[in-house]
C-alpha cells in the first residue's frame, strides 16, 4: 500500500514518467503471418543489391511477366527512417501492448502493423496491375545485413533476390553518378578531377591519371565488400531456399535464361518463350542514360551506360592496387577474378 500511495503521489507531482526507448519489436510470429494472409494474400519478394548493380534494370525485367509485378524504393528495410520507425517508439509500444487493448489479445501488435502497412502498399499497386505476385527493389547500400534481419522478423515467408555487379565497375558507375548530379558530397578535390575530365579526357583513359581519389575507392569498394558478404550470409542462414542470387553480367549475357530462372524461383505458373522479345526490347532502353544526358551531357557522354567491364579503361594502377587491398578477395569469391593477378 505504501509503494502505491508513493508512486500515486510522484505522479501527481511530477506527472506519468516516459520510457526513455522501446523495448525490441518482436518478430512476426507463424500464426501471426497466416492470420494476415488471409487478408493479403498475394506472394512477396524483395530485390536488393548496392547501388549501381542492376536492380532497376532487374525490376524491369521482373515485372514484364504476366503474373509478377515489381515497384521500386519503398526502402522498408534498407533506408531510414525504416517501416520499423513506424512503432519504433515507447509511445507506440504503450499503446499496443496496453492491457486495456482488448484487440491485441496480450501481445504486442508491432509486427502486424508493419506488416499490414507494407503489405496494403505493395499489393494496392498490384492490385491495379492485376498481378499475384508482388515485390519491391531497394538498394542494401548502407545497411547490408541488418537490412535481411529486418525483412526477416516481418517476412518470413517472402523470398529474397541479390543481384551482384563487378565491384570495380559499381565504383565507376557511382564515380559518375555523382559527377553528372554534381552531387552535394563531392569535395573540392573531387571537383577539380570533375572538371579536369570535361577540359580533357585523354589522360583518364590512358592510364596516366585517375577518376578517383583513394578516400572515394577505399569507402566504396568497403561498402560494396561489407554489402555483398552480408547480405549473401545472412539471406543463405534466414531464408534458405528462398534466397535468390545472381550476377548482373550474366543478366546482360543471357537475359531470358537468367529471368527464367529469377521467375521460376518466383513460382510463376508458366513463361513463354514470347517474354525473350519482350526482354531484348525492354533492355535496348536505358531511362537512367537518357536522364543523366539531359542532366549533363558533358560528363555522361563519357561513359558507356549499363556495360560490363568499362573498369578495363578507366583503372590505373594504383586504383587497381587500392581495391585488390580492399575488396579483391570479394571479387574472386563471385568469380570476377581468379586470383589477385589482375
Amino acid at each position: 500500500m505504501l509503494s502505491r500511495f508513493k508512486s500515486a503521489l510522484r505522479i501527481l507531482l511530477k506527472g506519468e514518467s516516459k520510457k526513455a526507448k522501446r523495448n525490441p519489436i518482436p518478430p512476426i510470429t507463424a500464426e501471426e503471418v497466416a492470420e494476415v494472409r488471409q487478408f493479403f494474400s498475394r506472394e512477396k519478394f524483395f530485390i536488393f543489391g548496392h547501388a549501381r548493380s542492376g536492380t532497376t534494370l532487374l525490376m524491369r525485367l521482373a515485372r514484364l511477366h504476366p503474373e509478377v509485378h515489381c515497384n521500386y524504393q519503398a526502402h522498408f528495410f534498407t533506408r531510414p527512417p525504416l517501416l520499423k520507425s513506424l512503432v519504433d517508439t515507447p509511445e507506440a509500444e504503450e499503446w499496443l501492448t496496453r492491457k486495456s487493448n482488448r484487440w491485441n489479445d496480450g501481445r504486442d501488435l508491432s509486427p502486424l502493423v508493419l506488416r499490414a502497412a507494407a503489405d496494403f502498399m505493395m499489393e494496392r499497386d498490384a492490385e491495379r496491375e492485376g498481378k499475384r505476385i508482388v515485390g519491391d527493389k531497394s538498394p542494401s547500400s548502407n545497411i547490408h545485413g541488418q537490412a535481411v534481419r529486418d525483412a526477416f522478423a516481418v517476412y518470413p515467408d517472402a523470398k529474397t533476390v541479390y543481384i551482384v555487379r563487378d565491384g570495380r565497375d559499381v565504383l565507376i558507375s557511382e564515380r559518375f553518378r555523382n559527377f553528372v548530379e554534381e552531387s552535394k558530397f563531392l569535395t573540392p578535390e573531387d571537383r577539380q578531377i570533375m572538371e579536369d575530365l570535361r577540359k580533357d579526357q585523354t589522360q583518364f583513359v590512358n592510364g596516366s591519371r585517375s577518376i578517383f581519389t583513394e578516400t572515394f575507392i577505399r569507402n566504396i569498394a568497403k561498402r560494396w565488400a561489407d554489402d555483398l558478404n552480408e547480405i549473401d550470409a545472412e539471406s543463405k542462414r534466414l531464408y534458405k531456399e528462398n534466397y535468390l542470387s545472381l550476377r548482373y553480367e550474366d543478366l546482360l549475357k543471357n537475359p531470358f535464361d537468367e529471368m527464367s530462372r529469377l521467375w521460376r524461383f518466383l513460382e510463376v505458373k508458366k513463361i513463354d518463350k514470347s517474354l525473350s522479345s519482350k526482354i531484348e526490347a525492354e533492355m535496348k532502353l536505358n531511362p537512367d542514360e537518357q536522364w543523366q544526358a539531359e542532366r549533363n551531357e558533358g560528363i555522361a557522354s563519357f561513359l558507356p551506360k549499363g556495360q560490363a567491364g568499362n573498369w578495363n579503361r578507366l583503372f590505373t594502377e594504383k586504383d587497381k592496387s587500392i581495391f585488390k587491398e580492399v575488396a579483391g578477395d570479394v571479387l574472386i569469391k563471385w568469380g570476377y577474378e581468379k586470383s589477385v593477378d589482375w
